[in-house]
């Protein structure tokens, strides 16, 4: 499972002209769904984003989690992060899951997340959304929980 979050001053997302879902300050998440991914890849990379010290602290550093600074956390479903790039000019998705495992994980982890004391917002599974964010920093990372390891710490 892989997640590419972003720290934001502000994102939302917008299907059909309308927004349907936004946050203030914290993460966006893109979630990309691999082959072989189970709950608990789901379990570890929710825990990870909620806990991933990226905001700064009193002296600038970044030691502060999504849950130190009470902000929002924003998911997005984009299986485009499962391509394979190595070869040729054509990206091949062929280590995504499928399309019915995959908005089964993204809902398990928009249900996972919900579980914290945080603002949670989502995109929609297989719309065509516009996606749009003020990255502050600027900060993004790439976080992976290989499919077939345990997803355990």
């Amino acid at each position: 499972m892989i997640g590419l979050l972003q720290r934001v001053s502000e994102a939302r997302v917008v299907v059909e002209g309308e927004c349907i879902a936004a946050i203030e300050a914290g993460i966006l998440a893109l979630v990309a769904v691999e082959g072989g991914d189970a709950e608990s890849h789901a379990d570890r990379l929710i825990d990870r984003l909620v806990n991933y010290r990226i905001f700064p602290d009193a002296q600038g550093r970044m030691n502060l989690s999504l849950l130190d600074v009470a902000g929002g956390m924003l998911l997005v479903p984009q299986f485009t992060l499962a391509a394979d790039t190595r070869k040729g000019n054509r990206p091949s998705f062929s280590s995504a899951a499928s399309p019915e495992e995959a908005a089964r994980l993204f809902d398990y982890c928009v249900a996972r997340a919900a579980r914290y004391p945080i603002r949670i917002a989502a995109g929609r599974f297989g719309a065509d959304m516009k996606v749009t964010l003020t990255n502050d920093g600027p900060v993004t990372l790439w976080l992976r929980v290989p499919p077939g390891s345990s997803g355990d710490p």
